[in-house]
């Protein structure tokens, strides 16, 4: 209940500074509805976007899910940011940054500079549409699925260009923009996320917990830390279609125990089961007030109940409540709800898989950076573009095999990605209390 009052605050806030512009906020019109994006095993997947996925951060999410979490897919994956880019711009670089990948899955969230941190005008949205839907459709014709992300969200705190009220402004830009997004996926059947509404939704909920200064969608107003960038995963993770069931473990306190989906079962006695699992939860980092890290947030976002859900399943428990020991920690249900089935990932926040999960981490995070380095000041070097060496048949097949040279390292990197998701063996134990 307390969601729906603060949502619906938010949308007397949202009304006020449109009537104070002298426009009436858009009703949903009759639209097709986005298209259904579902990964396929060995799917290749692109994260494209400005400086916010550039801070990879959400990108990182992403990736480090596909990895740990999704193992079974055997995904590629490639993070495509730019500071400072517009849906506009990504078209200039769309051909040698995407394309020559051969992506069969693009994501986009593009809107925070294309709507020019200001009150929404028809002109602005003309142009972002106009961006987005040859976007869309050069990424269609290459063979690609794509989701076409919205924009994220300002925080009502931090962001001030333009003075008091101008997050409130701009927040209602940026959904104008969002429904851009969604209209054209609709029209275009394409699939859609919608990253700016949970990240308002958030950042409510958190400001009313932790307090105003508490930030969701940054210091500087605009680019998240880990907690924002948690949400952004969220939905973009949502709009590929991954429906976050990581498996369920059944203990039976006879001595017997089954396990599903990438988990099995090493040896057994009553009360407890050893089991080996290939499919890690995500595990999240920071403590629970730390905008900094991935923990704090997670009471605003629905990421471990439709994502993150590793159950735990206790059958013929005779008393009324047990303690279940997991790793290092302890923690105590009743029966009902042992029958019913935990998330074990969103009970113990620190588990088996939390060291592993960093490893992983980790690598994501070097690959990402090369990366970056890669498109930004190697794709785009004009000794290597041929910009310099037209002339030069034979320097401009040395450059070819140098551009070569540097998407075989990121598949190197890819490699020691998939390779640090090694099986964690971990012991589940109930007793009754």
């Amino acid at each position: 209940m307390r969601s729906i009052v603060r949502l619906s605050a938010w949308a007397l806030v949202v009304s006020a500074a449109c009537v104070a512009w002298g426009e009436t906020p858009e009703v949903n019109k009759a639209v097709q509805e986005p298209a259904a994006v579902t990964l396929k095993k060995g799917d290749r997947v692109a994260i494209v976007g400005d400086s916010i996925t550039e801070q990879k951060l959400y990108s990182r999410y992403m990736e480090d899910y596909f990895a740990a979490c999704a193992p079974q897919l055997d995904l590629w994956c490639v993070q495509l940011g730019w500071g400072g880019e517009t849906a506009a711009g990504f078209l200039g670089r769309m051909d040698v940054d995407l394309l020559s990948f051969k992506p069969s899955v693009v994501t986009t969230c593009y809107g925070m500079n294309d709507g020019g941190y200001g009150p929404y005008r028809d002109g602005t949205g003309a142009s972002y549409e106009r961006a987005m839907r040859m976007l869309i459709e050069k990424t269609k014709a290459s063979g690609a699925r794509i989701v076409a992300g919205t924009p994220g969200a300002v925080d009502t705190r931090y962001y001030g260009r333009g003075g008091a009220g101008a997050a409130d402004i701009y927040n209602v830009t940026l959904e104008k923009l969002g429904q851009i997004d969604r209209k054209l996926a609709g029209e275009l059947g394409v699939g859609f996320a919608d990253v700016h509404a949970p990240m308002m939704s958030a950042m409510t909920a958190a400001k009313a917990k932790f307090g105003a200064d508490f930030d969701v969608c940054g210091r500087d107003g605009v680019h998240p830390q880990a907690d924002g960038h948690l949400v952004m995963a969220y939905a973009l993770l949502k709009g590929l279609g991954l429906d976050g069931n990581l498996g369920t473990i059944t203990l039976d306190m006879a001595g017997k125990a089954e396990a599903t989906d990438g988990h099995k079962v090493v040896a057994t006695e009553p009360g407890s089961a050893e089991i080996e699992s290939a499919r890690y939860p995500f595990c999240f980092t920071g403590d629970e007030k730390s905008s900094s890290g991935t923990r704090s947030i997670l009471p605003f976002v629905p990421f471990n109940a439709e994502l993150n859900r590793l159950t735990l399943v206790v059958k013929n428990l005779k008393a009324e409540k047990a303690k279940v020991t997991w790793g290092a920690e302890s923690k105590e249900f009743a029966r009902a709800e042992l029958e019913k089935g935990i998330n074990l990932a969103a009970e113990f926040p620190e588990n088996p898989f939390s060291d592993a999960f960093k490893k992983v981490d980790a690598a994501v995070a070097a690959k990402q950076a090369f990366e970056t380095t890669m498109v930004k000041q190697c794709f785009h070097d004009p000794a290597l573009t041929g910009r310099m060496i037209s002339d030069d048949p034979e320097a401009a097949a040395a450059a070819k095999t140098v551009l070569a040279k540097l998407q075989a390292k990121q598949d190197t990197l890819a490699k020691a990605v998939r390779e640090a998701v090694v099986p964690v063996k971990h012991k589940i134990v109930v007793a009754a209390e």
